[in-house]
């Protein structure tokens, strides 16, 4: 299964977040530099996490955007399910869709995906990942030097 560029810029964001101290506020510019994605398609990301509870947002001087529940509340499975147009085919005009098993299987598959997804937390994907702390800590330093 292939994820939408809309669901893997939302799973990294959400990935960077998790990765600061409890409560401490970030922005998308930061998020978007150490992520090398266009502010303009983050931004969209940020404001449909929001929606869905993911994560927490705040305007103003002292604003910024942070995680809306603990990382282990944040089901991966749940995430992926909330973004991603999930209908791997389009079966509406198939002169073959009577007969068609295709559909079926790749739903089955597609589902199998989303329950090995939903056996991680966001947390999980964080936790003990010193590499990964030591790559988004040098980045986010450079960006917050540079902002």
């Amino acid at each position: 299964m292939h994820l939408t560029s809309f669901t893997d810029y939302a799973l990294r964001a959400l990935v960077y977040m998790a990765t600061l101290p409890e409560g401490k506020m970030t922005n998308i510019t930061e998020v978007t530099e150490i992520y090398g994605v266009s502010r303009h398609h983050m931004v969209k990301v940020i404001h449909q996490l929001s929606r869905e509870g993911f994560i927490y947002t705040s305007r103003g001087k002292n604003g910024g955007i942070r995680l809306g529940m603990p990382a282990q509340a944040i089901n991966l499975g749940k995430v992926v399910r909330k973004l991603e147009p999930l209908q791997l085919v389009n079966c509406d005009e198939c002169a073959i869709t009577p007969a068609c098993r295709l559909k079926a299987a790749l739903h089955k598959a597609m589902e199998q995906f989303l329950r090995e997804l939903d056996t991680y937390t966001l947390a999980d994907i964080v936790k003990d990942n010193n590499d990964l702390y030591k790559i988004l800590i040098t980045d986010a330093a450079v960006v917050t030097t540079h902002s």
